[in-house]
């Protein structure tokens, strides 16, 4: 392999240093110790919770299930030996040492899934310590349910609270050094402070000799042992190599010079932080590639969504029949026109669909002729109002989610004109279209529904729907189910 070299340089040079956003470099740990602090106060408090989860689920199982009321302290050494397991998973899993770089739905379902192991190991144990008698099956899975959920709890509570105390800058999650271009090194200090990552210092990149193309080992001058001896009082825990397009090639020989140094070494090129920021470094084939976007769902989630949107429409056309009956006689006697009506929307991949819709208009508009409803709109019915107010209308989705069009949750789809009107001034707009469209999303229980009429509204629905893609779980399917019934936001702008 060719390496570049670094131009010589006196030892005693001292390399020029450069503040970051006007600020001065501060080399004492401030804060440090208090984000120390509080990663153990929150693995002691999911130990504390864990212990008692497990012990007051196997009290109240007896109680309530088999009648029985057992001894205070029977299964205190069972719980305890419990929330110890998942103590020792969590700190040999580095679940805690990771915390800061690792996202919320990273950090809690690490939690959740070091549960099984939990139970595992527990199990294990009692079996060889011929202590299982006591132990029932039911009471091990009323047991690792009530811990699961402690441990959930527990990490979500904390994050947030971490997370705050970062934001605040009350501790630093990590302490970095900067080497680069000043201005690119301000904007990813910018960046990084967002997140609590505090730039201390920050260093010219070294300047760069001949491009050296005999094979070798590669070779530290001394312009670069001065960079690691300013470095080394620092105490950084990071050192980020900014580089451009002409200091590829000296990069490796710069970063093994680092490597002298009980830090990590990170590589970004310069003026892509928004572009590093949305990638992932991961295996293809027998190569390493950075992958910028995924597909959202993998065939697993999808067969998950999939089950999950046909059991919630059966269920929802049975239980909602009644009303169906008694909105579509409603129409009928209200105004003339059909009771349904279709209208072509942008499913799937931009594919169209005929999505169904109770009728609330007196006009049935499509396609190019579609105009978007306004506020005290005369083309709406009296009873189209009540319809469009309370969402009602939609309901008749649950066949397009039946006959797989639409799912129960996901960005809502707009009428094609809406469509190509906006594909063509807002980034990323048809992104929207790489998962199924839904009856409810979380642009719309976050207030982002009705009339589209500033392109900045549209803006604001289209970066939910994005987060909602780029963040899918179950979970959140339910949370949006939950708030399109109890959000006032979800009635925001219906008209």
């Amino acid at each position: 392999m060719n390496y570049a070299s670094f131009t010589n340089l006196p030892a005693s040079t001292k390399f020029p240093a450069h503040a970051v956003d006007g600020g001065t470099a501060v080399p004492a740990r401030v804060g440090r110790g208090r984000l120390a602090a509080l990663l153990v106060l929150a693995a002691a408090t999911e130990f504390l919770f864990v212990a008692v989860a497990a012990y007051f689920a196997t009290v109240l199982y007896h109680r309530l299930i088999l009648l029985q009321s057992p001894e205070a302290a029977k299964y205190i050494p069972e719980s305890v030996l419990i929330s110890t397991l998942n103590l020792l998973v969590s700190i040999g899993l580095r679940h805690y040492s990771r915390f800061q770089t690792q996202p919320r739905h990273v950090f809690i379902w690490n939690g959740a899934s070091g549960v099984f192991l939990v139970f595992s190991f527990f199990i294990s144990t009692i079996f060889l310590l011929k202590i299982s008698e006591d132990y029932s099956r039911a009471t091990i899975m009323v047991q690792a349910v009530s811990v699961g959920l402690a441990v959930l709890c527990t990490r979500t509570m904390w994050f947030s609270l971490l997370h705050s105390a970062i934001a605040s800058g009350l501790v630093d999650a990590r302490r970095v050094v900067l080497i680069g271009d000043p201005h690119h090194c301000s904007h990813f200090s910018a960046r990084a402070m967002a997140t609590g990552i505090r730039t201390i210092r920050s260093f010219d990149f070294p300047t760069v000799g001949a491009y050296s193309s005999v094979p070798g080992p590669i070779q530290v001058r001394p312009d670069a042992r001065q960079l690691v001896a300013d470095c080394r009082p620092l105490r950084a825990d990071d050192i980020v190599i900014l580089i451009s397009q002409q200091d590829v090639q000296s990069a490796l020989a710069l970063a093994s010079a680092l490597s002298d140094l009980p830090v990590d070494v990170h590589v970004v090129p310069a003026g892509s932080a928004d572009l590093m920021a949305v990638s992932r470094i991961t295996q293809f084939g027998n190569m390493v590639t950075m992958r910028i976007f995924q597909s959202p769902l993998t065939p697993f989630n999808r067969a998950i969504r999939r089950v999950f949107d046909v059991a919630a429409a059966i269920a929802g056309l049975i239980l909602l029949s009644p009303l169906f009956v008694i909105v579509s006689l409603a129409i009928k006697f209200d105004s003339r026109g059909p009771v349904l009506f279709r209208q072509t929307r942008h499913g799937y991949n931009n594919e169209p669909i005929r999505v169904l819709k109770f009728r609330s208009m007196t006009v049935m508009e499509d396609g190019d002729n579609f105009r978007p409803a306004i506020r005290h709109d005369a083309r709406v019915t009296r009873l189209g109002r009540i319809l469009r107010r309370t969402s009602i209308d939609e309901l008749p989705q649950l066949f397009n989610v039946l006959v797989g069009d639409m799912s129960i949750v996901g960005p809502r789809p707009h009428a094609t004109a809406q469509n190509e009107l906006f594909a063509e001034v807002i980034s990323s707009f048809s992104r929207r279209h790489n998962v199924k469209p839904g009856i409810t999303g979380w642009a719309q229980v976050n207030g982002y529904r009705g009339d589209t009429d500033t392109l900045e509204k549209m803006q604001r629905r289209v970066e939910h729907d994005l987060y909602y893609i780029d963040n899918w779980s179950l979970l959140l399917d339910l949370k949006i189910i939950i708030l399109t019934f109890f959000s006032r936001k979800v009635y925001w702008n219906a008209y």
